[in-house]
């Protein structure tokens, strides 16, 4: 029995299932920091088994306890009936329900796309009614959840800051100077007042299309390891990876129409530039512990350098 079959099994019994039920186990591709197996039981039900990283491996700091996170979402998602993996058993792995559906991709029509982004819409408003105990990661990766946003986010900001000078990551520019073009946004931080839930990564490769009904459908909000308590705008930069969510008028539709605020006044395009700044720096300087080849590198240098700089330069325009 490989090691892998060993783990699941230990997995199942320490859920109350059966190991014995296992019959088939399946890698997962996609993840780039845990490991992630399909767990197919002899009744056809399925299960994803995310296993993290030994200690010794290099990640950046708030990485650490990425699983606490993760269970933190989809127990939150489940109360408000959003499509996500449901929590079976925490240990020192994650089981949870596998979600219907494969990664959103470019196969869907015109139509098919302006449908799921208004349904999406409303699926990421009804996250955002869910609200935390405090601000930050619920993981304590960054130390305790604040009473504040500014104290949680600029300490997210400056975390991510060390991590690119302990790595030494290529930045388009020092860090040190980085740093003071981002402080001065953080007044508009002070608007946040209340900590909602937020996903922080719903790339499209993070979202399954279902298409069992014959009609595509989001079949859930998958990989929450990423997720903290805080201002539900930051949402929308994995939302529009290296785009610009205000032209997305069908998600903006669907994300108001039960209640969602998608204003875009100088506050908040404030707050949105430094969240893209927070993503961006984090894409940037992952790549030196993740030891990513040469092409993965030169496209985040062509792609996300630029990003990072153009959110910046936002800043320094709406602060001038």
């Amino acid at each position: 029995m490989t090691d892998s079959w060993a783990r699941a099994r230990q997995a199942l019994e320490a859920a109350g299932i059966p190991p014995g039920h296992l019959a088939h186990l399946r890698p997962m591709s996609g993840g780039t920091y845990n490991t992630v197996e399909e767990l197919l039981l002899t009744d056809g039900r399925r299960y994803v088994l995310k296993v993290p990283p030994a200690p010794t491996v290099p990640g950046l700091t708030h990485e650490s306890e990425l699983l606490v996170s993760e269970a933190e979402f989809y127990r939150a998602a489940a109360t408000v009936d959003v499509p996500a993996p449901r929590v079976v058993a925490m240990g020192s792995n994650l089981l949870m329900t596998a979600c219907p559906g494969d990664p959103w991709n470019g196969s869907l029509t015109d139509t098919e796309r302006t449908a799921l982004r208004a349904e999406l819409g409303r699926q990421v408003a009804r996250l955002h009614t869910v609200t935390g105990p405090g601000f930050g990661y619920p993981s304590g990766a960054l130390g305790p959840l604040a009473p504040d946003w500014r104290t949680a986010f600029t300490g997210m900001l400056d975390a991510v800051l060390d991590d690119a000078r302990r790595y030494g990551a290529r930045l388009p520019r020092p860090a040190d100077d980085i740093a003071r073009t981002l402080r001065a946004g953080y007044d508009a931080l002070d608007e946040v007042t209340v900590p909602c839930l937020v996903h922080f990564d719903l790339w499209q490769g993070n979202i399954l299309v279902d298409r069992a009904s014959g009609e595509a459908r989001i079949g859930g909000l998958i990989d929450g390891e990423r997720m903290f308590w805080g201002d539900p705008l930051a949402d929308f930069v994995s939302l529009a990876l290296l785009g610009d969510i205000k032209t997305d008028e069908a998600f903006l539709a669907g994300y108001r129409e039960p209640g969602g605020r998608a204003d875009f006044d100088v506050p908040a395009r404030l707050r949105l530039a430094l969240y893209r700044c927070y993503l961006y720096l984090i894409m940037l300087t992952e790549t030196i512990p993740r030891a990513v080849g040469a092409a993965q590198e030169r496209w985040v240098q062509e792609r996300v350098a630029p990003e990072l700089l153009a959110g910046l330069a936002e800043i320094e325009d709406l602060t001038a």
